[in-house]
């Protein structure tokens, strides 16, 4: 494979970045789903952040040729693999596509004209689910996680917007300003770290509901680990406090939310310790989250606890075998 784009431009607009790990089952439709687009002018950069599945995926890279940059690296994760892409990019543009996700026909020409148009810096768009999907048929991302009002900090803090990495198309000079991905910490939720610090800087981010892309739901992943993803993003939310300077609403927003994800956390090791037969554990646990939460389903596991504890343990156990 040698470094280059299919077209072959001197300098494309767009540069693609797609990290690779362990992806060697996927990455060849996400490709494919690239180079059908209308939009020529882009070239194609696939990290391979240190795969253990290594010869498949070379393998299954040889056929696209020059149409590729190739570069392998041992596994420091998503961050330094989009990193490593970013530091060798010639576009003004970044696309990120992740490698197990495929984007829709002409969903370049579609984003460019909205980033014109709205003179954005960044944009994204809606994304349907697929694989292992535990909704109904034509899920959408944004039914799932909607992106409500214009995307400012506070809205991302708060939770109201939403980004879809995969549909994502940003300048490339703010990344560099703004300091690309963080990889000191190896979690799950670095574009969303890098997000907050893009709207900060002041970045004019706008979003489309029309489905660009394709995002794969994967059972075996590791953001399909509920406690691992918001762990990670109270992590960032901790490192925005820290980091950022932050006016009184961007402050409440951030702790309102911090406050919802630890509540989450503990009802989710409440729920290890009902399976495990830890009951009364359990229920201190659950009555703490009870004070600060008005969710009805704190309050009938709670009376479940008291009264059939066997029967709520039955059913955690059968849900998470499901």
């Amino acid at each position: 494979m040698q470094n280059g784009n299919h077209n072959n431009p001197e300098q494309p607009i767009i540069s693609v970045v797609i990290p690779a790990y362990n992806v060697s089952t996927y990455i060849g439709e996400a490709l494919d789903s690239v180079f059908v687009q209308d939009f020529k002018s882009y070239e194609v950069i696939v990290v391979n952040d240190g795969s253990t599945d290594t010869t498949e995926l070379e393998k299954i890279l040889e056929p696209y040729g020059n149409r590729i940059r190739y570069i392998y690296q041992e596994n420091r994760g998503i961050s330094a693999a989009r990193n490593a892409a970013l530091r060798v990019a010639r576009g003004e543009l970044i696309a990120l596509l992740d490698a197990d996700d495929s984007w829709q026909t002409g969903k370049l020409t579609e984003q460019l004209a909205f980033m014109k148009e709205g003179n954005f810096d960044m944009v994204y768009g809606d994304a349907l689910l697929i694989g292992d999907v535990p909704w109904p048929t034509r899920t959408t991302f944004m039914d799932r996680s909607p992106s409500n009002g214009p995307v400012t900090l506070e809205n991302l803090l708060n939770l109201r917007v939403t980004v879809v990495v995969s549909t994502v198309i940003v300048r490339r000079d703010l990344l560099e300003q703004c300091g690309s991905f963080d990889e000191a910490d190896r979690n799950l939720t670095e574009d969303f770290d890098l997000w907050l610090r893009l709207a900060h800087k002041g970045a004019r981010i706008g979003y489309q509901r029309k489905i660009l892309a394709n995002y794969r739901y994967r059972s075996d992943s590791i953001s399909a680990n509920r406690m691992k993803l918001h762990e990670a993003a109270l992590r960032v939310l901790q490192k925005t406090r820290l980091g950022l300077v932050l006016n009184d609403s961007e402050k409440e927003a951030l702790d309102l939310t911090a406050q919802k994800l630890e509540s989450i956390l503990i009802l989710e090791r409440a729920k290890i310790m009902i399976i495990k037969g830890q009951v009364a554990e359990a229920r201190a646990v659950m009555a703490k989250v009870r004070k600060t939460s008005n969710s009805w389903k704190v309050s009938v596991s709670l009376v479940l606890l008291h009264t059939f504890p066997g029967l709520l343990s039955w059913y955690l156990q059968k849900r998470n075998h499901s």
